[in-house]
This record gives structure tokens, sequence and C-alpha cells, in this order.
């Protein structure tokens, strides 16, 4: 059980009540939506934040996915793996690939690309003050400065709501495959 009550759509102001809905087209975060909803600068920044790199995003959902799976195995949160893998499954990784991203090198749902964004969001996760140079030429070899930027930050806000998540014990919402995140 949440160690914090769960707000719902009708607890928020009128204003921010289509941030909700759109949050809804995002997937079943209802519960994360309804703790973040006690402080509404966190709800309306995050939310609104997420929703458009959704609908603006330049890195690939599958890049995305992959990123947002690996870096929540690496850290144990059940709630987004639980979230998360069903969406990496609509890009093509079953649900066994999925959950043994982190031995990527020799992954046979991977290919150079994915294993780069796999290796990368490792080391953004466990080795942010000791990532090399090389990673970054061989980042710039398929993705933007831009996207580079983006998936950096999509990697780093993951890992800050995996704790957010855990430390609140946030229970999968109804409806959405429970998965563990055991490595």
């Amino acid at each position: 059980m949440s160690r914090v009550s769960i707000k719902t759509r009708d607890d928020l102001p009128e204003a921010l009540r289509p941030l909700w809905d759109k949050m809804t087209t995002y997937g079943a975060f209802e519960n994360q939506a309804g703790v973040m909803a006690h402080r509404l600068p966190i709800f309306k920044h995050m939310w609104s934040l997420l929703v458009d790199l959704a609908s603006e995003g330049l890195v690939s959902k599958r890049h995305l996915e992959l990123a947002l799976v690996t870096v929540s195995l690496l850290n144990k949160c059940d709630y987004c793996v639980s979230h998360h893998a069903p969406k990496l499954a609509v890009q093509g990784v079953s649900e066994e690939g999925a959950a043994r991203l982190v031995d990527y090198k020799d992954h046979p749902e991977l290919d150079e690309r994915d294993k780069l964004v796999v290796e990368y969001s490792i080391a953004v996760t466990n080795n942010w003050n000791k990532t090399r140079d090389e990673i970054f030429a061989r980042l710039r070899a398929h993705f933007s400065e831009a996207e580079i930027v983006e998936l950096t930050w999509r990697i780093a806000l993951c890992g800050a709501f995996n704790r957010f998540n855990d430390i609140l014990q946030l229970e999968v919402e109804q409806g959405v495959p429970h998965s563990e995140a055991a490595e």
C-alpha cells in the first residue's frame, strides 16, 4: 500500500484536470500522478514535461523504452518495469528480452544502436561520474546532440521516478500486469 494517499482527478483544481486527462493518454499512471498531486507544482510540471516529450520527443519510442526499462531494472523498480516493459514489447522486444536487457552485449533482440542505448543507460545510472568520451563518440554516430540531451534527461529522470515510486511504495495500477524488476 502506498505510504501517501492517492488523489484523483476530482481532487485537482479545474485548471489541472485537462492535464490529468492528457496524462492518462501516456499510460495508466494514476497512482503516481495521484501522489504527485499532493504538490500541484510537481504534478503540473512533471506531467506537462512528460506529455510534451511524448508528443514532441526526438528519441524513438523503442530507444526511450529501452532506456527506461534498463534504468528501472538496474534500480529494481517494479512499478516502472511493469509500466514500461509492455511498451517495449510494442516496440519489438519480448518480455523475456526486456527482463535481460542489462545483459545486452549478446542480446539477440537488439541491434547495435539498441545496445548503445542500453550501455549508455547503464553508464548514466551507475557510472555517470566515470563515463569516458568514447561512448559519446559512438552516441554521436547514431544520435543528434538534441537526441543525446533528451535521452540523457529521460534516463536521469527515470532514476528519480524509480526512487520516488519505490520510497513511497506506489502500487502498480489495476489492469497493469505486474513485472518483477529482478536482474
